[in-house]
């Protein structure tokens, strides 16, 4: 027997709210009703997480040396529009961001303050502290707190979409309580977040579980690229269950080395993410370890105290003081680069459903993301996704598609989300066998948990 299932009518659906999402929200007219939902709380999403800072091209004479950057990082699989479209878009998406609040470290003269990480050719990074991600984050989401059009749901996860002839209705959802919602809108966004919840070992918060992409497989929405996923080279070694705390890639930028055992460099810590990762596994391999060790002592100590502190504050109660001694680091779980397939305006293969994130793949980080980039894709194509929203021609959700909802489909909802694990973990295998065939990996992944 049906259960019963609630029915809600909005304008727009967004499901996520990390940068991507708040962003959005705050890019949509302001006469359209927006209903956010997010699987947790809203400040646990990995745009909290985020560390070292987010990309700015800082003159136009950088814009050749930033595309090389952002192309050769990933491999030159990167969609070059798309690159393009981040890049240009920069200046003004930071100049945005600082009308909201958002507050980024300035120099001397009152001029943005700009680092540099590994792969970047030149400083070009415009960040706060250590916690960026929460800076920025924090700002959007009060701003979006203010607009009387939204309404922010928590702890309430989608399960399915509606979908009928290839046009997205909306999404069947469920909250804490276990109520069970038919949520209607023209428009439909995912900014849910990637994958790591799926993996033994990773930055990201253990409930973002890719599981957009399920609902995508099941409605043949086209995925991109499912293997494309990201190894950050550096995170506080512990066994300790749970998410790894991330040291942040600025680190290196600002002067950190690597070390093995016996306080030997391996490798050039200014290497893009992949070929850093690959180098500590093989150091591990060959010494038979299960960390190598990062050392800041080239850092100075009011660098460290002012330009991290949320790391070093961390790495005491942790029992290191990085001021004096190396910490221990491991590869882990990072970033998706893949994901639902979307063009320049972040649209994904059906009608009226669109992706933007870390959700989504417009190809601009190509098989490798570089540093500091995911912020500034995720922000600029958020916002794409909301200005292509066509609100004077909607399509209205058939009552025959809200009547033959199946709510026994979503009963056990243990079994549904098992079910969309395995699904994802067989389309990253799929994909990841389907790319060796294409070309030799240059990538380190690792194994998703089973």
């Amino acid at each position: 027997m049906n259960k019963q299932i609630n029915r809600v009518n909005t304008d727009v659906i967004i499901v996520g709210t990390g940068v991507a999402g708040l962003y959005a929200a705050l890019s949509l007219p302001s006469d359209k009703n927006i209903l956010m939902i997010t699987k947790s709380k809203t400040e646990e999403s990995d745009s909290f997480l985020a560390q070292g800072g987010i990309c700015m091209l800082k003159s136009d004479d950088d814009y050749d040396s930033y595309f090389e950057d952002t192309m050769r990082a990933g491999h030159y699989e990167n969609n070059p529009e798309a690159v393009e479209i981040m890049i240009k878009s920069s200046r003004n998406t930071i100049d945005s961001l600082i009308g909201y609040g958002v507050d980024f470290r300035r120099d001397n003269e009152g001029n943005l303050a700009f680092t540099r990480e590994g792969a970047h050719s030149t400083p070009r990074i415009v960040f706060h502290e250590d916690i960026t991600g929460k800076e920025i984050s924090s700002k959007l989401l009060a701003r979006v707190r203010e607009l009387p059009n939204v309404t922010i749901w928590e702890n309430t996860t989608m399960l399915d979409i509606l979908a009928a002839d290839n046009t997205c209705y909306g999404i069947v959802a469920v909250s804490s309580s276990d109520s069970l919602y038919a949520i209607t809108a023209p428009y439909t966004l995912w900014a849910c977040g990637g994958i790591g919840g799926l993996y033994t070992h990773s930055t990201n918060f253990r409930h973002l579980t890719g599981d957009a992409l399920a609902v995508a497989l099941n409605h043949n929405i086209e995925i991109e690229h499912a293997d494309y996923v990201q190894i950050h080279p550096t995170t506080l070694y512990s066994d300790k269950p749970g998410r790894r705390f991330l040291i942040s890639e600025s680190v290196r930028g600002e002067g950190a080395v690597l070390l093995n055992s016996k306080g030997e460099r391996f490798v050039d810590e200014l290497l893009p993410r992949d070929i850093v990762a690959a180098a500590i596994f093989k150091e591990m391999e060959k010494e038979g370890s299960r960390h190598v060790w990062l050392s800041m002592s080239p850092i100075d100590e009011s660098v460290i105290k002012s330009h991290f502190p949320n790391i070093y504050e961390h790495c005491l109660e942790e029992g290191f003081d990085v001021t004096k001694e190396p910490i221990p680091v491991v590869p882990a779980q990072h970033y998706f680069m893949g994901g639902v397939k979307v063009d320049m305006n972040s649209q994904t293969s059906m009608n009226n459903l669109y992706a933007a994130g870390e959700t989504s793949c417009n190809g601009v980080h190509g098989a490798n993301r570089l540093a500091s980039n995911s912020l500034l894709e995720s922000l600029i194509f958020a916002k794409r996704a909301a200005k292509c929203m066509d609100f004077c021609n909607i399509t209205e959700c058939p009552d025959s598609l809200l009547d033959g909802i199946n709510t026994e489909y979503y009963d056990n909802k243990k079994a549904l989300f098992s079910r969309y694990r395995s699904q994802v973990l067989s389309e990253i295998e799929r994909a990841k066998k389907e790319t060796e065939k294409r070309r030799k990996p240059v990538m380190y992944r690792t194994g998703a948990q089973k």
